[in-house]
């Protein structure tokens, strides 16, 4: 989620993946797949920015869960010591 600021001032959440397109006409309107629409204070640069920035971490922390479990991206590359991912049942099966 980001967090941008309404023009009246209160703060709110947003999940950037629902956004569609982004406005600046003179203010910054956010306008989600649904066709709801937010007019926030944030320029569109500084949306965008917070949306980057969003996705990087979410890379960033795919990468470390990868890592903690010993996981490696991509089957190609050879490393004998690290398995491959797998599924994992987190309940067993019935029947």
């Amino acid at each position: 989620m980001i967090i941008v600021t309404r023009l009246n001032g209160p703060q709110f959440a947003i999940n950037p993946d629902l956004l569609q397109r982004i406005d600046s006409a003179p203010d910054t309107i956010l306008t989600l797949v649904d066709g709801t629409k937010y007019i926030v204070q944030e320029s569109m640069a500084a949306v965008i920015d917070l949306v980057t920035t969003y996705r990087a971490t979410l890379v960033a922390r795919s990468q470390d869960v990868q890592q903690s479990f010993g996981l490696r991206a991509a089957p190609d590359e050879p490393d004998d010591d690290a398995p491959l991912a797998t599924t994992v049942q987190l309940y067993p099966r019935r029947g």
